[in-house]
């Protein structure tokens, strides 16, 4: 079984995942593989350093990630324009990925997609997760967590789809506003109620 997972900025879909993961559920982490495409020498960064400039790299020549991030969650233009470049590889990479796992036995292959909804993917999917947190304790984590003002927190939570329509629209909703041994409690019931145990 496949299941997509998705949710906010800095709702807690990593501690999520580790929790599935911990009960033996596979793994594919759409962020560590857009971090791989953009590796020094891949033809993503490079089609990226021709989109934006190489402004965008660091003098070893790796991707300076905060500068990038400044002009996409800046300019939605800029943004459609980057997801254009990495959005195919990624996609590619996911999907060998999580046919792979599933392939290789795993009875629940988690699929951790941050903008899994924004991007048209849910049809990949018979469920999809979401691990939900109010907006304004995402605001709160996002600053502590990136060292952001409350202008730049905002506008990357502008950036992607609001937290409670990604919540209406979810399959299954895990809240992660409590503390984390009741995030663990609804994900030792789900694992339950899909017959894993």
């Amino acid at each position: 079984m496949i299941m997509g997972l998705t949710g906010g900025i800095a709702s807690g879909k990593s501690t999520v995942s580790a929790m599935f993961v911990n009960r033996g559920a596979g793994l594919v982490d759409a962020d560590v593989i857009a971090r791989e495409v953009m590796l020094p020498g891949s033809g993503v960064l490079e089609a990226a350093v021709q989109q934006f400039g190489s402004g965008i790299l660091q003098v070893d020549g790796t991707l300076n990630r905060a500068r990038l991030g400044e002009i996409v969650f800046r300019d939605p233009v800029a943004r459609e324009q980057l997801n254009a470049i990495t959005h195919p590889a990624i996609r590619q990479e996911t999907n060998r990925q999580m046919h792979s796992l599933e392939s290789a036995g795993s009875a629940l292959v988690i699929v951790d997609i941050p903008l899994l909804y924004e991007s048209g993917l849910e049809t990949m999917f018979g469920q999809i997760i979401v691990v939900y947190v109010p907006r304004s304790m995402q605001l709160t984590r996002l600053m502590e967590r990136n060292s952001l003002t409350l202008e730049q927190a905002e506008g990357r939570l502008k950036a992607q789809m609001d937290i409670e329509l990604k919540r209406r629209r979810a399959d299954v909703v895990i809240d992660n506003s409590g503390g984390l041994a009741d995030t663990e409690r609804q994900v030792a019931l789900l694992w339950d109620r899909l017959g894993l145990s």
